[in-house]
């Protein structure tokens, strides 16, 4: 460790953060704030706090910082491969907290259920990704499936792929998802058309399509609340 690197101790008891979050939590920190927690030093140009807000600002904030490699994040000049690994290693166990609460059989009651089961993983994606839910008879997720990824078509989107892992799974219906990258959740052509499609298969099956969520920026449709399920 380079010695004439700005340490956050360094700092005056008010500009601290660690000491900011042991007597007001961590809630009152700001992101580059924590960033430097994790960081702990500077470089001899500029403080730790000056290191993690460029970081920050370099990745426009935490949306593409959590998606960043080593080797991006390693670009930043006076972060290393050891900060580096810090940061993400940060990342992935914040995702993994975030899923805790819906990994004991996460039973989906209403629509808004299911898009808060996916909205966190899924409102992110640069892709549309077409998902689906396999519930039992006690309409709780036995397992979740990609079917898809790319623009959203009747001819692509087919049946059989949907309907071969809920037979695989014994699920008892089904529950559609997919991500519109624009933010918008309004349903398109194509969104209804394979709705209706899966819908059909369903019932000559026996396995029912309880309905087909559109996923946007925080926001979601339930095409069976437009009543196409």
């Amino acid at each position: 460790m380079n010695s004439s690197a700005l340490m956050i101790r360094d700092f005056p008891q008010e500009e601290r953060p660690r000491e900011r979050l042991i007597s007001d939590g961590p809630e009152s920190l700001s992101n580059h704030e924590l960033l430097a927690i994790l960081l702990r030093t500077g470089t001899k140009e500029e403080s730790v706090l000056q290191l993690s807000n460029r970081l920050l600002q370099h990745f426009e904030g935490l949306r593409l910082l959590k998606d960043a490699s080593v080797e991006e994040i390693t670009m930043i000049k006076g972060i290393g491969i050891a900060k580096a690994v810090q940061i993400m290693a940060s990342i992935e166990l914040g995702r993994r907290i975030g899923k805790l609460q819906y990994e004991d059989r996460y039973v989906i009651r209403s629509p808004e259920d299911g898009a808060r089961y996916v909205m966190e993983d899924m409102r992110f994606l640069s892709q549309e990704h077409f998902v689906c839910l396999y519930l039992n008879t006690k309409n709780q997720v036995i397992h979740r499936q990609t079917i898809f990824i790319g623009s959203l078509n009747a001819s692509i989107v087919h049946p059989r792929e949907v309907y071969k892992e809920a037979f695989r799974r014994s699920a008892a219906s089904i529950i559609a998802i997919h991500n519109h990258p624009s933010g918008d959740p309004a349903p398109s052509r194509e969104d209804i058309e394979v709705t209706k499609r899966l819908v059909e298969c369903g019932k000559i099956i026996g396995i029912e399509l309880l309905d087909h969520l559109i996923i946007g920026e925080h926001k979601f449709v339930s095409l069976k609340e437009k009543g196409y399920v």
